[in-house]
């Protein structure tokens, strides 16, 4: 395992995280008590220490079964969890990005999780509710009480969270130093504008569903509508487009000697900046299995093969910013002659 600097941020954290999403089994998938405490096991033995987790995932029993696992080495590891998904379905205020609602939850999450405070605390989804005044000042409230150590957001638009870093910076609150976004080789639109943002502004990303849901481990090729459910929950499917970018996949594993889950794992490790995928695992042997990503490497050529067959179109304004004729019309007879920022 190797480690890397998150964000704008000394915090080392491992070049993969776990996910927990499948601690417990009250979702009617995932793994039971006993085998969750394999896979978590198998991930710090392999030199893993970011554990990704959430107040609500499996009902709170995710996060249930990980303050027993951590409790031996807590101050190794960093943990982190979310919140803004409701634990009371009946209660307005039971979720969402208010200052109520983080502080419940955050308190419950110390309470299942065994702990006084947690490493990287996360805003889950943007609710399109609250001011994002109101959410960096209750985050930098919490983070002042000694109860968090770092902040991140997540499922957020770019313009939300390069407001809400602006503000911190103003107001000299703490800002978030960890964007996560589902990206993976099935789904690359953060790339329009979540990643650069977070390049320009040195946040840290995550990626669930690095596999696209489980379709570039090559699982779902028989079609059975019954085994894509976690899929179609990211909004993903077995196109004919998807099929194309897994044959690539399956072409490069097979002449290495590589499973197409790994191969898909180490295109996003090998990304510029913090980029660090997110896998979880129902097994045992599942997790083992796709932490051998880490004994290799793809070369530049593969992962450019890669690249380009899953590339998509940036779309207005990139597209048009990109034109020549454009081009000529900021810069003259200098288009194509100025070296552009990194």
């Amino acid at each position: 395992m190797e480690y890397k600097l998150l964000g704008k941020s000394g915090l080392r954290v491992s070049d993969i995280a776990l996910g927990t999403m499948t601690f417990g089994d009250r979702w009617g998938f995932g793994a039971d008590k006993m085998e969750s405490r394999k896979i978590f096991d198998a991930y710090v033995e392999a030199g893993g220490n970011l554990i990704d987790t959430a107040n609500q995932y499996t009902g709170g029993d995710s996060e249930q079964f990980l303050g027993e696992f951590i409790a031996a080495e807590r101050e190794k590891l960093v943990i982190a969890t979310k919140y803004s998904l409701t634990m009371n379905p009946m209660d307005p205020n039971g979720g969402g990005n208010h200052r109520k609602s983080l502080v419940q939850s955050l308190d419950a999450s110390l309470k299942r999780l065994q702990t006084d405070y947690i490493d990287m605390y996360w805003l889950h989804a943007w609710d399109f509710m609250t001011p994002v005044e109101e959410v960096m000042r209750a985050l930098d409230d919490q983070v002042r009480a000694g109860k968090i150590l770092y902040i991140g957001i997540s499922d957020t638009p770019a313009w939300i969270v390069s407001k809400a870093n602006t503000l911190a910076e103003l107001r000299g609150w703490t800002p978030f130093t960890g964007l996560q976004v589902s990206y993976s080789l099935v789904q690359r639109e953060a790339e329009r504008e979540l990643i650069p943002m977070a390049n320009a502004l040195d946040i840290g990303v995550t990626a669930w569903a690095p596999l696209g849901g489980g379709i570039l481990s090559g699982k779902y090729k028989a079609g059975r509508p019954e085994d894509s459910k976690r899929a179609d929950f990211i909004g993903e499917s077995l196109s004919e487009t998807n099929r194309s970018i897994l044959e690539t996949v399956e072409s490069i594993a097979q002449e290495i000697g590589k499973t197409p889950a790994q191969v898909a794992l180490n295109w996003i490790r090998q990304q510029e900046g913090t980029m660090i995928p997110i896998i979880g695992a129902r097994t045992e042997k599942q997790i083992k299995d796709n932490l051998d990503c880490l004994t290799f490497e793809l070369t530049p050529e593969q992962m450019d093969l890669l690249t380009k067959a899953s590339s998509i179109h940036l779309g207005f304004p990139h597209d048009f910013l990109e034109m020549e004729q454009l081009q000529q019309s900021l810069n003259g007879q200098f288009a194509g002659k100025i070296a552009k920022r990194n």
